[in-house]
């Protein structure tokens, strides 16, 4: 029999749910007001005269505050980017789940040790790699840095730990090899840690500030976190606009959570720590 949950419950939940959507929901209305009504004191709520204006302004800027483009940047960059790290991050897991090889050990010693490191002792070596690479200015730049991480290797391997091994074993009976017992066998049943690393890398790569603004210089080559600093610095005061970029940049990743949150649920839950 499935347990009652009492009022108490879900009044909390009520409440938690209030604290993370209210800003959400604070910025979308603001959107929509007028300049006037943005700066009133005490603040109104519900917009008393709606209007699209800041919309039109944003979505048709062109020449130092290009935001559609900043967003396509930041929309190919991201997905590359997520790309790249599930790819990299699934092979090397993999490998250090159930591959035996020599230094198997300390070589994920180091690869965990790095997520102790603060992420800003890594910029200065990116950079010269980027410039040596001649991808300063490029979204390069943007998408392969990264792509490495220790977390999204940690991640996978701590997930494939927990696949039983019978599902291997059946398919290297029938011949199968390495590549296609991982193609065919594991990657399937990895979809919700997959989907996972997919949705935190993403969600990284299209909120990074201070990375696109070391490597980018070129105002249509940046990203849409980077260009609203601009766009903040254009319109000093003119908050509906400034929160209509914002409320912009917050949409790509809300739908791509709603179509996922299956699978991160599953996969965090079925991702625990096992040695």
């Amino acid at each position: 029999m499935r347990r009652r949950r009492s009022p108490g419950f879900w009044v909390l939940i009520g409440l938690l749910t209030l604290v993370f959507v209210a800003p959400l929901l604070w910025m979308l209305l603001t959107s929509f007001k007028t300049i006037g009504e943005s700066q009133q004191a005490p603040p109104t709520i519900i917009p008393t005269d709606p209007t699209g204006r800041a919309y039109g302004e944003v979505l048709t800027t062109g020449g130092q505050n290009p935001v559609l483009r900043w967003f396509i940047n930041s929309l190919v960059a991201a997905t590359l980017h997520s790309g790249l790290v599930v790819l990299v991050a699934s092979m090397a897991g993999y490998a250090l789940a159930r591959m035996e090889f020599r230094f198997k050990k300390p070589i994920f010693a180091v690869i965990l040790a790095t997520l102790f490191v603060p992420g800003f002792v890594f910029l200065m070596p990116n950079y010269l790699l980027m410039d040596k690479l001649a991808w300063l200015d490029t979204l390069w730049a943007l998408v392969v840095p990264g792509a490495a991480g220790a977390f999204g290797v940690f991640f996978m391997r701590q997930f494939f730990l927990a696949l039983p091994r019978e599902l291997e074993e059946v398919a290297m009976i029938d011949g199968a090899n390495a590549w296609t017992v991982f193609t065919r066998i594991i990657l399937p049943n990895a979809k919700p840690a997959l989907a996972t690393l997919t949705v935190l890398s993403f969600l990284a790569n299209w909120n990074d500030f201070i990375w696109p603004l070391y490597v980018l210089f070129s105002p249509e080559r940046l990203t849409l976190p980077a260009g609203l600093k601009l766009l903040q610095g254009a319109y000093t005061t003119d908050y509906p606009v400034i929160l209509t970029g914002a409320t912009v940049a917050s949409v790509p990743v809300l739908i791509l959570y709603v179509f996922v949150q299956r699978y991160v649920i599953e996969g965090v839950a079925r991702s625990g720590i096992k040695g």
